[in-house]
C-alpha cells in the first residue's frame, strides 16, 4: 500500500467521523425550552463531546450528568462528565448510573430532560436489578460479548436485565418530557438499540430474551436466568402513558458518515458503490464476502468497474474462540488480508468510528495483498492469528494499526475497499 492510498483511506474516514461531529449534529435538533428546569443527562463513548456542544448551543439554565468511557472525557461548564469502564462495566459506571438517577428524581410535568444517548452508554449505565449486584452485570456482559450474537440479541436480553435499559430511565423521569437526541451505531438505526435504548420503550420483553439466549446457547449466569424466569415486570412497552409526550431523534447515522465519505471520495475521482450501512453477521465470515467483490472487480471489472471504491458500515461480531487481542474491525481485515493474499490492487481499511476497536488503542487497521507477508516476515502467521482471534498483535507486527485516537462520536463500524 503506497502512503497515497494510505492517506486516502484516512481521509475518507476522517470524513465519515466529521458528518457525525456533535456540533453539527445538533444543529436544527434543539427542543423549545421548558416552563420548567431542563436536566441534561447522557450516556456514551461520543457522549461528552455531544453535551460539550449541546451546553454551548442551549440559551438558559441547565444541569445534569453524562457518563462517557475513560479517556473519553472533555471539559463542560455546568454538565458534570463522569468517566467509568467499556465494555464491562465497574464500580464506576454504577455510582455513576446513580447520580444520573438521582439528576432526573422528583421533576415535574413542566421540566425537560434531554438525554444524549451514543453507542456504548449500555455497558457506562450500569444499574443492576433488585436482587442481582454489579459482579451478575459483568458476567452477563462478558458472556454476551464472547457468544457472537448480534446487537439485537444482546439488548433483548440487556433490556430485562437492568434498572434503566429498555426505557426504565425515561420512566424514572416521569412525568417530566423526555427528549432523547441520538447518535446512532446500530444496524438499521433502530433507536431502541441505542446503548440497549435507556430512553426508549421496549418491544421486546422476557421471552425475547429467553428465546435469544436458547438461539445463541448463551451461557448466562444463575442470577441472570433466575430474574429472566421470575421478574414481576418486562421492561415499559411503547403503549405505555409515560410515552406519551417523549421524543426521540436520531441525529446522526452509520448512513450519512457512510455518504460524506462517498462524496469526498467522489472529489477525487473514485466513484464510491455504498453496500450497505448495516451489515451484520460473524466479521471474518462478512471479510470473505466483501474480498470475493474486490476480487471479482479486480480481475473481472464487475459488478463495478475499477478504479473504485467500496464503503459499508454496520456492526460485526466475532465468537471468541481463543483470548488474543484485537476488536471486530482488526479481525474482519485479517480475514479479509488472507482472502486477497497476492491480489494487487486492492487497498482497505477497517476502523471502529469511534477510534477504539476492542480491547487496544486503535480503531482498526489497513491490509492489502502483500499484508499477509509482512506479517510472516514480522514472525506472525497470520492465518494462526485470526485462529486465536488475536489480529491486534498480527497488525502490530506489520506496523498496519490505524490508530487516530478517540473521536467524540460512534456511528459504528467503517470499511472501504479501494480497488485500482
Amino acid at each position: 500500500m503506497t502512503p497515497d492510498d494510505q492517506s486516502f483511506l484516512t481521509d475518507l474516514f476522517t470524513a465519515a467521523v466529521a458528518a457525525a461531529d456533535p456540533a453539527e449534529a445538533l444543529r436544527g435538533h434543539l427542543p423549545g425550552p421548558p416552563k420548567g428546569r431542563t436536566v441534561v443527562i447522557g450516556a456514551g463513548k461520543g457522549a461528552a463531546q455531544l453535551a460539550q456542544a449541546f451546553e454551548a448551543a442551549w440559551h438558559g439554565p441547565l444541569s445534569g450528568v453524562i457518563v462517557t468511557r475513560y479517556g473519553y472525557g472533555v471539559p463542560c461548564r455546568r454538565l458534570r462528565v463522569i468517566e467509568a469502564a467499556h465494555p464491562v462495566p465497574d464500580q464506576a459506571g454504577e455510582r455513576a448510573t446513580q447520580e444520573v438517577l438521582n439528576a432526573i428524581k422528583g421533576l415535574n410535568a413542566d421540566d425537560l430532560v434531554v438525554a444524549l444517548i451514543t453507542g456504548g452508554g449500555s455497558a457506562l449505565l450500569a444499574a443492576p436489578p433488585l436482587g442481582l449486584d454489579l459482579s451478575d452485570e459483568q458476567a452477563m456482559n462478558e458472556a454476551l460479548l464472547a457468544s457472537g450474537a448480534p446487537i439485537s440479541a444482546m439488548n433483548a436480553i440487556r433490556k430485562q436485565v437492568s434498572r434503566v435499559k429498555g426505557g426504565r430511565l425515561a420512566m424514572a423521569a416521569h412525568p417530566a418530557r423526555v427528549v432523547t437526541l441520538l447518535v446512532s451505531d446500530v444496524p438499521g438505526d433502530d433507536p431502541g438499540e441505542v446503548a440497549s435504548g435507556p430512553t426508549v420503550a421496549s418491544v421486546t420483553n422476557r421471552d425475547d430474551a429467553r428465546a435469544a439466549i436458547h438461539a445463541y446457547r448463551i451461557k448466562l449466569p444463575p442470577g441472570i436466568m433466575a430474574h429472566l424466569e421470575t421478574a414481576p415486570d418486562d421492561a415499559p412497552r411503547p403503549d405505555d402513558p409515560a410515552f406519551a409526550r417523549d421524543e426521540v431523534r436520531v441525529i446522526a447515522s452509520a448512513a450519512r458518515s457512510l455518504e460524506a465519505a462517498a462524496a469526498l471520495a467522489q472529489t477525487r475521482g473514485i466513484t464510491a458503490h455504498i453496500l450497505s450501512d448495516a451489515m451484520e453477521g460473524e466479521a471474518r465470515d462478512i471479510a470473505l464476502a466483501h474480498a470475493a467483490i474486490a476480487r471479482e472487480i479486480q480481475r473481472n471489472n464487475r459488478p463495478f468497474t475499477k478504479p473504485c471504491l467500496l464503503l459499508s458500515g454496520g456492526e460485526t461480531t466475532v465468537t471468541l474462540r481463543q483470548k488474543g487481542r484485537g476488536g471486530r474491525n482488526s479481525e474482519f481485515l485479517l480475514a479479509f488480508a488472507l482472502a486477497v493474499e497476492g491480489v494487487s490492487g486492492i487497498m482497505a481499511l477497517a476502523a471502529d468510528t469511534d477510534g477504539i476497536d476492542g480491547s487496544e488503542d486503535n480503531a482498526g487497521a489497513f491490509a492489502d495483498g502483500a499484508t499477509c507477508d509482512a506479517m510472516r516476515a514480522a514472525g506472525i502467521d497470520p492465518a494462526d492469528a485470526l485462529a486465536q482471534n488475536d489480529s491486534w498483535a498480527a497488525f502490530k507486527a506489520s506496523k498496519s494499526l490505524f490508530v487516530p485516537g478517540p473521536t467524540g462520536t460512534n456511528v459504528n463500524d467503517f470499511r472501504a475497499i479501494l480497488i485500482r
